[in-house]
Order: structure tokens, then sequence, then C-alpha cells
């Protein structure tokens, strides 16, 4: 069984092989951010949610992340090591 802990160990690699960094980010009095602040070269930051297989941000984190996402950040929700890989496609650009 994959945990959190294993995709949120493979998000951290993948985004190093980027020659990125994906800080652990914690807000003390804001409950329910995100687990990462993913910086990645060129000067982009993401923000991203992990989550073990099959579950869903609580009404906390997706309010946080409607608050990220009006200040024009992207917030992503990754469970899974494929959703990771297809977030690393996306990130990367041509």
């Amino acid at each position: 069984m994959v945990l959190e802990r294993d995709i949120e160990a493979y998000l951290r690699k993948r985004v190093a092989a980027l020659g990125g960094r994906a800080y652990k980010f914690v807000s003390p009095g804001n409950a329910g951010v995100p687990d990462r602040l993913v910086l990645l070269p060129g000067g982009r930051a993401v923000f991203v949610e992990l989550k073990a297989p099959g579950r869903r941000p609580t009404p906390l984190q997706r309010v946080q992340q409607e608050r990220i996402r009006a200040l024009g950040f992207a917030v992503y929700v990754l469970d899974s090591k494929e959703r990771v890989d297809a977030f690393i496609e996306e990130v990367q650009g041509p």
C-alpha cells in the first residue's frame, strides 16, 4: 500500500531532478494550507497538497486552496505517483 509520505518523497525527488525545491510549507495560524511550496526554475512557484491514494482535501483545505488560487497561484492535489508524474510533465513545459 502506498502511503502519503511515499508520494511526498517521490514528489521531492522528481522536483529536485528538475532543479527545483519542494519545501515543506507550514503557516502557523493558518490551518489547512497545502503541504508543499514547490519552487521551479524560471521563478515559478506552485503549491501542492499531498494525499493518500483516493483521499480528498478537507473542506478547510479546499477553502485555503481557493484563497491561494484567487491570488493567482496554482494549487495541485496529488494522491499517487502517477499524478506526481503528470504534475511534473505539466510544470516542466515544452
